[in-house]
């Protein structure tokens, strides 16, 4: 029997949430219907959304074909944390409807992921506690801002509290960064402000002190911790030896950041070592992006680096049973 494999970031997007993604009045703008959409950034970067890229089918398609036994789903971005605050409490509860809908018809494929309207913190924790209560979800997501505010903002500190103590992870996701002007040539703003984007977002939660606060916190950076694995010697010794940066924690920053759990999603090896080295296989998730990226490209990615077969176990499925609940 070939080895379980479990996919801890991929992706589906509900049409309603697409619809009221063309009723928010501001950035990011959605225009659009039928199925085809357009999502725009302050006119900086724009997306294609084409739904049948993420329908259930297709994802149940292409996990069969690169023989992934379970995907953990949860909504690309943009998040609900960017609309006008009214319309981001409607438009998450229709993400975490749908996806425990999808759930609830495929309960050995697919395992979901909850999102918030970070914004309102109150309405967020009221969401947190009906989707993990009520459908089910084994997650939330954070698409890296929380409306105009940083994630280590002390209005989230309750969203934050509730979060450790349902025991479910944070799951970080990027969106485009509120510094995007910097990044409009070239299409750099996916090639590289995206990664940069969580990366400062993970940074925050460790040296704003939100993992020391909330010890029970379990948190998932994806892309193999973006640009963080590879910086990580420099902020090493802008923390803890020239002690810039650690006004609010007491702990040390490497072992904060060593409670991360990172995942795969890099289609390149030389990415997937690093993140290896510095997490570890008990803190590697194996993860495709999907339907952005083919599975089978991260496989072979994986596979690449010949890690011992315990530590591609704990990778593949072991890691990510204990983490989202996986029976």
């Amino acid at each position: 029997m070939a080895a379980v494999k479990i996919d801890c970031q991929s992706h589906l997007f509900p049409a309603a949430y697409a619809e009221a993604l063309t009723r928010n009045p501001g950035s990011p703008t959605t225009t659009g219907g039928g199925g085809l959409y357009h999502v725009a950034y302050a006119g900086l970067q724009s997306f294609r959304l084409d739904l049948e890229d993420y329908s259930v089918a297709r994802k149940l398609r292409d996990m069969d074909a690169a023989g992934i036994d379970v995907s953990v789903v949860s909504v690309n971005m943009p998040g609900p944390e960017l609309l006008e605050s009214d319309l981001a409490v409607e438009a998450a509860r229709v993400c975490n409807d749908e996806l425990a809908e999808a759930c609830a018809r495929h309960p050995q494929r697919l395992v979901g992921l909850a999102c918030l309207p970070w914004q309102n913190p109150a309405a967020a924790i009221e969401e947190l506690d009906r989707a993990t209560g009520e459908l089910d979800l084994r997650g939330a997501m954070l698409y890296s801002h929380a409306g105009d505010g940083p994630v280590d903002g002390g209005a989230l500190e309750p969203v934050y509290a509730r979060i450790a103590q349902l025991g479910i992870p944070l799951v970080l996701h990027p969106c485009v960064p509120s510094w995007a002007a910097e990044l409009s040539d070239h299409s750099m703003i996916p090639m590289v402000g995206l990664m940069v984007d969580h990366s400062l977002a993970a940074l925050r939660l460790v040296l704003g002190g939100v993992l020391e606060r909330h010890p029970a916190l379990r948190v998932v950076q994806p892309h193999c911790g973006g640009v963080l694995p590879y910086l990580w010697g420099r902020i090493r010794h802008q923390t803890e030896v020239m002690k810039r940066g650690i006004e609010r924690i007491s702990q040390s920053p490497t072992e904060l950041y060593r409670r991360v759990y990172l995942d795969t999603a890099s289609p390149w090896p030389p990415a997937l070592r690093v993140a290896c080295e510095v997490a570890g296989a008990g803190r590697m998730l194996f993860a495709s992006d999907h339907p952005w990226v083919e599975i089978r490209l991260l496989i072979d990615s994986l596979e690449e680096l010949g890690l011992p077969g315990d530590d591609l176990r704990r990778i593949y499925a072991g890691n990510a049973c204990r983490l989202f609940r996986i029976d």
